[in-house]
């Protein structure tokens, strides 16, 4: 064997040798893939998803599913392979591992944090879904009174305010504003509720120490949710994060309001919400259409912030991708699908209408 035939075979087998470890070695990433959804108006391992006891609830049909993602395993190890194939794939994404499982947190943590975030997302969703169907379950209540101020020795530490001078205060915002427009030294009759009885006080209010053309009585406030009435989200541990709480609230509306707010359609969706019905953005949202539309979902509700990736599915045309910055558009839009007066609903690109 000549010099230069040695030479090449042992190039060869080296070559050989680093695409073998190449493709044996863990890559730093994970794979994100369409997930399982639910019907938060049915069951789930045999009890409704969502149950109200003490309050009329109605019939209704039709799917409010919600979505999710499927991410590799923090103990999963892709190789080379599995990330070329995940690459190709159209229903796949992958992501840098740091970016899902930081390494400062143990798997143990983000596990929790993710199940920290339904709790956190379901609270919110009742409080949303009871206010959108019109109770009033939010009591705005005296966390904290600044000594000296007006509020001193007049208003006590857990004080539900209900009214400024006549007018109904429903959430801390709305005190906020009916003090603070008004000239410092103006007499304020307040309606509270101590120890469950309502009664009436009344103070003077004082210069603001932010702005002295503005009023303050000198408290802080919290908005303390006080359901009149019992309900319960049931979806085990297998589902985490917060982009459910959109789906959710609609469920509650749904079922605490006469009619069938799908029409009967099958409509799924995503998006997180606040206590003040705000829907915020979720990641995922291209695994999350096919999911939905592989279950047979027509309809699909998406955070605004979300819709120029929406957009850009390849099931934009055979799915109807609807816009909503709200609970608000959310019923809207779905009210106006079931009375099928759908036409000036916002959408995410084309959609399919």
């Amino acid at each position: 064997m000549s010099r230069r035939t040695a030479a090449l075979s042992l190039a060869s087998i080296a070559l050989v040798a680093l695409v073998c470890v190449a493709l044996l070695v863990p890559m730093p990433y994970v794979v994100m893939s369409p997930g399982l959804t639910e019907n938060t108006l049915g069951e789930y391992e045999g009890e409704p998803v969502v149950s109200i006891t003490g309050e009329r609830t109605y019939p209704t049909s039709g799917h409010l599913d919600l979505t999710t993602v499927s991410v590799t395993s923090p103990e999963y190890e892709p190789r080379l392979p599995d990330i070329l194939a995940a690459w190709w794939s159209p229903n796949d994404i992958v992501l840098p591992r740091d970016l899902v499982y930081p390494p400062e947190q143990t798997v143990g943590e983000v596990k929790q944090e993710n199940r920290d975030q339904m709790d956190g997302s379901q609270a919110a969703a009742i409080m949303v879904g009871l206010a959108q169907a019109g109770y009033d379950a939010t009591d705005v209540t005296v966390s904290e009174i600044v000594e000296g101020a007006p509020a001193d020795d007049v208003l006590e530490k857990g004080d539900v305010i209900e009214s400024v001078n006549g007018a109904q205060i429903a959430v801390t915002d709305d005190l906020i504003v009916a003090i603070s427009d008004l000239e410092p030294g103006t007499e304020v009759s307040m309606g509270i509720v101590r120890g469950g009885e309502p009664r009436t006080v009344d103070l003077r209010t004082e210069p603001s120490p932010e702005d002295e053309s503005a009023s303050r009585v000198g408290i802080f406030l919290a908005d303390v949710f006080d359901p009149p009435f019992k309900v319960d989200i049931e979806l085990g541990q297998s589902i985490g994060g917060p982009s459910a709480g959109l789906m959710f609230s609609l469920a509650i509306y749904d079922l605490l309001t006469p009619g069938k707010l799908t029409g009967g359609r099958y409509v799924a969706g995503t998006g997180t919400i606040d206590a003040s019905g705000v829907v915020g953005p979720i990641g995922g949202i291209e695994q999350k259409i096919v999911g939905a539309h592989a279950n047979g979902a027509t309809v699909f509700l998406v955070p605004a912030a979300d819709c120029p990736d929406a957009a850009e599915s390849d099931l934009a045309d055979d799915i109807d991708l609807i816009e909503v910055t709200t609970i608000d558009d959310a019923v809207t839009a779905l009210e106006g699908l079931a009375s099928g007066d759908g036409a000036d609903i916002p959408r995410c690109g084309s959609g399919a209408p």
